[in-house]
């Protein structure tokens, strides 16, 4: 493709994926198109089963939804055979481009999913007035993967051209369900990660407002742990027979307040969050079922593994006063793995060379991602890892309705990551 109508491509790119959001593990659309347009720029495609364990995955949607979705993707133009290979919400992509000459793999990450945001129809937010805002009510590209997506395929229409003299082979990782860090799990479990040398994972925005501007790694990168507890009592006439009842709502009521009282850990910044509490079936039945989901986060790793262990051994406790049961899953997870300082310098290079207009070393990201566990595995067996923002102004925060991106980022970053690659494989 000419660099001139790169540009170009990279919106068109976007606009679609903007316009058919799709949530975690659900992304049959997104990711059949983006499997297709590998295929047809030379890159060897692996997909579904291929580059996800099943069992691996967290907070996996129910079945009908995801036959939903599956039924929506094809309806939407997504080729059946590439939905097919995805199997039920294996939605993950991988493209290889191996020059045949011995040297390192590079691995670029990017992220596939939507959010279930219902976006503004206000028309001065930018997609309601250019018609590329969301078609499906109640989910909304609300956090920039759109961008990173197209960015990805920038990369593999970009990148063969400039291989023919390198040495080793590029990895674009498609990642499914970074939303709730679900998706990254099974991608690690099942290899994907296992050769590769350098490991660079992209996000626009978060605190980087200038177009164009890089950060060569991300600092203050929580671990986080996401719980769900489902307590089990015995329902019973609150009025008739009240001591014939096991209260589950009361287990669970007594479980949030003692989870937040739990002590903050010295040697970091923890927290803990009850998110979503509900249960009972009417006002004159002792509640014999409730529902808590909480997550509980980290400076470290370390950190957030120990505010995980006094939270469930809190769940615990408070069913065992209400003599209820209670059945404690982890729906999600990532670590807080430093971006290495080798990885970081790659990237400064790089920027330098592009052109950006503003590089700092670090830029807060203050939340959570999972491609932390990507880098975890990649640093364990002796690699350099980073997580990399590049600039954009926000009209608004991201998991907002009006959330929005400057799509002039889109080749900068896209020249960005070229660099990266020629530097390491030129």
């Amino acid at each position: 493709m000419p660099s001139s109508d790169l540009p170009a491509q990279l919106t068109a790119w976007r606009r679609d994926f903007h316009r058919h959001p799709e949530l975690g593990f659900c992304e049959f659309r997104t990711a059949a198109r983006v499997a297709g347009e590998l295929e047809k720029l030379g890159w060897h495609v692996a997909a579904g089963a291929e580059v996800m364990r099943a069992e691996a995955r967290m907070e996996v949607p129910p079945a009908a939804e995801i036959a939903a979705a599956r039924a929506e993707a094809l309806r939407d133009g997504a080729d059946p055979a590439w939905v097919a290979r995805f199997g039920d919400g294996l939605t993950g992509v991988v493209g290889t481009l191996d020059t045949g000459r011995p040297g390192p793999t590079v691995a670029f990450r990017v992220d596939l999913d939507a959010l279930p945001v219902c976006e503004s129809d206000d028309p001065s937010h930018a997609p309601t007035r250019e018609h590329f805002s969301s078609a499906r009510p109640g989910r909304m590209h609300a956090c920039g993967h759109d961008g990173h997506t197209a960015i990805g395929l920038g990369l593999a229409a970009t990148l063969p051209a400039l291989a023919r003299d390198w040495r080793g082979r590029i990895k674009l990782i498609f990642q499914p369900a970074e939303e709730g860090c679900r998706g990254a799990k099974s991608m690690v479990a099942a290899g994907v990660l296992a050769d590769v040398d350098h490991y660079f994972a992209t996000h626009l925005g978060i605190s980087l407002t200038e177009t164009g501007a890089v950060a060569c790694g991300a600092d203050h990168i929580l671990a986080t742990v996401k719980l769900d507890a489902t307590f089990r009592g015995v329902a019973a006439h609150a009025g008739v027979d009240p001591h014939l009842g096991r209260n589950a709502l009361l287990a669970a009521a007594t479980a949030t307040v003692q989870l937040h009282a739990i002590a903050r850990h010295g040697a970091g910044a923890s927290r803990i969050n009850v998110g979503l509490l509900e249960g009972g079936s009417g006002r004159n039945v002792i509640a014999d079922r409730a529902v808590l989901k909480l997550e509980v986060r980290g400076a470290t790793t370390p950190i957030c593994q120990w505010m995980a262990v006094e939270a469930e051994r809190v769940l615990r406790a408070a069913a065992a006063m209400h003599g209820v049961e209670v059945v404690v899953e982890n729906m999600g997870e990532a670590g807080s793995a430093p971006c290495d300082a080798a990885a970081r310098a790659v990237v400064r290079r790089a920027a330098e060379r592009s052109g950006a207009p503003r590089i700092v070393e670090f830029a807060p990201l203050g939340g959570s991602e999972d491609a932390t566990l990507m880098m975890e595995a990649v640093q364990a067996r002796g690699g350099s890892a980073t997580y990399l923002i590049v600039g954009t102004p926000l009209p608004a925060g991201h998991h907002h309705p009006r959330f929005d991106l400057d799509e002039a980022a889109l080749p900068r970053a896209v020249a960005l990551h070229t660099e990266i690659a020629r530097e390491l494989l030129q």
